[in-house]
């Protein structure tokens, strides 16, 4: 458990100083970590409601608003206490999990992602820079690694694919298999051979969460992220030749900011999105209390879990009470405006450490599973041999579903890369069909060319998407009786939207009839 202390942007921060207000003053002593709210001048108002200062114990510190300042932590720092020990553990076969939780703009995203030009890589870059580093220097002639990553987003109940190439924002099922546990049907796994592949995928999905807040106009914090890293270890004892392997898998998990509809003055669509995102978070809390009642002992309490509640909390069942090493990184706000939500925060994650989870190594597990989905395909199908008319329907989808899962899961390395290939090019071909540039990362653009860029209020998603421009462009929807040069989709877009001309080096844009 971690708490870190992140300054805001803007003015935030601007008129703080000069108010008599409580605010949040962290106290490192060791050991334990204590943090203790109280008054920014070290005075106690008997009057107030908050008389005593709020103690909480995290197993570390991280105080990270000043770089002048001799106690500040930075990027670094965090990786090497939360994300080192972490990666080790995966080696050895443990199933791990990362998630930052927090009030927006606390700096979940910069300590998950980071940020380079203002302060470096974020623990999810580094992690998978370090992981083939290590890889680079374990592979011997008895001992083979594979890499298999995702990357998909929760927004408003629903989970999407960032890696999808064809980049329909498709709503994606989540299902349950008696084996396998809670996962996202048709969700993109792809295999990387270095840390440069899984920085274009996070790159391509970051575009993919880039298009939708550019058509839908929503901000990446209003989903959650979730990252996943699936590493194989193949071990061959040469003098038999008999291999086993170990799987972990990492979950880095960039959750939506928690936020008070009064404070942020939401209404209308955003009130409802808003809403969502504090629904999850507060499944998320409820599922904490009831792991940590359970963890107690406490025999008084319900031990239902709500799992189901939310997509969140059903898909990170492992990661939060089960077989998985769990991290909770809290950021919070020094603003004496957030006094509420910083307190909210230390005692979601104080009620979170009390959590005991149960890690086991994972040794050859897919052997173990492709055993018992052959087994049960077969049951399967004598089921549905023997079965009456209004059964079959539902046995042949699980037979289906089952068969399915056996296909992937016997794929070679092979076939996955070349898959992997596959995919980035339909992906790269979708992309250039819809007018948008397929540069890797920045802004690339060609001399003499006419463009646009997108603008998003986040800077890590702004002028991401570059749009050339002919000398007779169409700008519509996808669905358009004639096709359009330049697809864009949303409220507002209409089939076929406007026009854009280019005339002895004038730009004139004429829109259709019913745009605005």
């Amino acid at each position: 458990m971690c708490d870190r202390k992140e300054g805001f942007y803007g003015s935030a921060l601007g008129s703080d100083t000069n108010r008599k207000r409580e605010t949040a003053c962290l106290r490192q002593e060791s050991p334990p970590v204590d943090h203790r709210l109280c008054p920014a001048d070290g005075s106690v108002d008997r009057k107030s409601r908050r008389e005593q200062p709020k103690t909480f114990a995290f197993d570390n510190c991280f105080w990270s608003m000043d770089e002048k300042n001799p106690k500040f932590q930075g990027q670094e720092d965090v990786f090497n206490s939360v994300g080192k020990d972490l990666l080790e553990k995966a080696f050895k076969g443990y199933n791990g999990c990362i998630f930052a939780y927090g009030q927006t703009g606390s700096g979940k995203s910069y300590t998950m992602m980071g940020s380079v030009p203002s302060g470096g890589k974020g623990i999810i870059p580094r992690l998978c820079d370090l992981m083939f580093d290590r890889i680079a220097e374990l592979r011997s002639e008895d001992t083979n690694f594979k890499v298999e990553v995702s990357y998909m987003e929760i927004y408003n109940e629903k989970v999407h694919d960032l890696l999808d190439p064809k980049g329909s924002k498709q709503n994606l099922k989540v299902r349950e298999h008696n084996i396998l546990g809670p996962y996202v049907d048709g969700l993109s796994m792809l295999a990387v051979a270095s840390f440069e592949d899984i920085d274009n995928l996070m790159n391509e999905g970051n575009k993919s969460r880039t298009v939708a807040a550019t058509n839908m106009n929503n901000e990446s914090s209003r989903s959650h992220a979730v990252f996943n890293i699936v590493l194989t270890q193949t071990l061959t004892d040469l003098s038999t030749g008999v291999s086993g392997e170990k799987v972990s898998k990492v979950s880095l998990v960039d959750l939506a900011g928690s936020e008070r509809a009064q404070k942020t003055g939401a209404v209308g669509d955003r009130l409802r999105e808003g809403s969502n995102i504090n629904k999850s978070l507060t499944t998320l809390g409820l599922v904490i209390s009831a792991l940590a009642d359970q963890s107690a002992g406490n025999k008084k309490k319900d031990k239902f879990v709500p799992y189901r509640d939310s997509v969140l909390t059903w898909l990170l069942k492992d990661n939060l009470g089960g077989n998985s090493m769990t991290v909770m990184v809290a950021t919070i706000s020094p603003a004496a405006d957030n006094y509420e939500e910083t307190l909210s925060t230390l005692r979601y994650a104080d009620r979170a450490k009390r959590i005991v989870n149960h890690a086991v190594v994972n040794e050859d597990p897919n052997a173990r599973i492709i055993r018992d989905l052959r087994d049960e395909v077969d049951m399967l199908k004598q089921q549905l041999n023997e079965a009456q008319n209004k059964q079959a329907p539902v046995l042949q989808d699980r037979l289906q579903e089952s068969e399915k899962l056996i296909k992937e899961m016997t794929k070679t390395w092979e076939e996955k890369l070349a898959e992997k290939d596959k995919i980035n090019q339909e992906r790269h071909e979708n992309l250039e069909k819809m007018g948008v540039s397929v540069q890797t990362s920045g802004i690339k653009v060609e001399k003499g060319k006419c463009f646009l860029v997108n603008l998003n209020a986040d800077p890590s998603l702004n002028e991401m998407l570059v749009y050339y421009l002919k000398d007779h462009t169409l700008v519509g929807q996808q669905d358009a009786d004639v096709q359009q040069d330049i697809q864009l989709s949303g409220l507002g877009i209409m089939p076929e939207h406007c026009v854009v001309d280019i005339e002895n080096g004038d730009v004139w844009l004429t829109p259709i009839d019913g745009a605005r």
